[in-house]
């Protein structure tokens, strides 16, 4: 099984870029609705996911210093390798495993340019359609 049919395409995705400030980054992430997204730089390269948590322990460590906010980025404050993406020729047993982990698995292209993500609710509502419990 490729795992193409369950891509949700950048187009569809809430993504931060990596040069926002964390003002801008927080108020993507609202405007989201989302806990947590991928952030992709301008040439549109995987750069890892920006979470809440990210975001208030940023702030929280630097409370005193307000003006960060508009001048700090978003790659400032992502912890880089927390989740990897996987490529679209990706085994179905190896996005399994990663999707155990979190909600929704970034995928990239060989450039390593984001193309979109695969959603765990996605994985389980095929496999709910397709091997119903008896």
């Amino acid at each position: 099984m490729n795992i193409a049919s369950f891509i949700q395409p950048k187009v569809e995705v809430a993504y931060l870029r990596d040069s926002m400030t964390l003002h801008q980054g927080l108020r993507g992430l609202r405007e989201s609705g989302y806990t947590a997204i991928p952030v992709i730089d301008r040439e549109d390269r995987y750069v890892g996911v920006a979470s809440e948590g990210d975001f208030l322990w940023s702030i929280m460590g630097h409370v005193e210093y307000q003006e960060e906010l508009d001048t700090r980025t978003v790659r400032d404050i992502i912890q880089g390798g927390k989740i990897l993406p996987v490529r679209i020729d990706t085994s179905m047993e190896q996005l399994l495993e990663q999707v155990k982990q979190q909600n929704f698995v970034p995928v990239v292209d060989d450039r390593n340019v984001f193309i979109g993500i695969v959603t765990r609710k996605d994985i389980i509502t095929y496999f709910m359609k397709n091997h119903p419990l008896r």
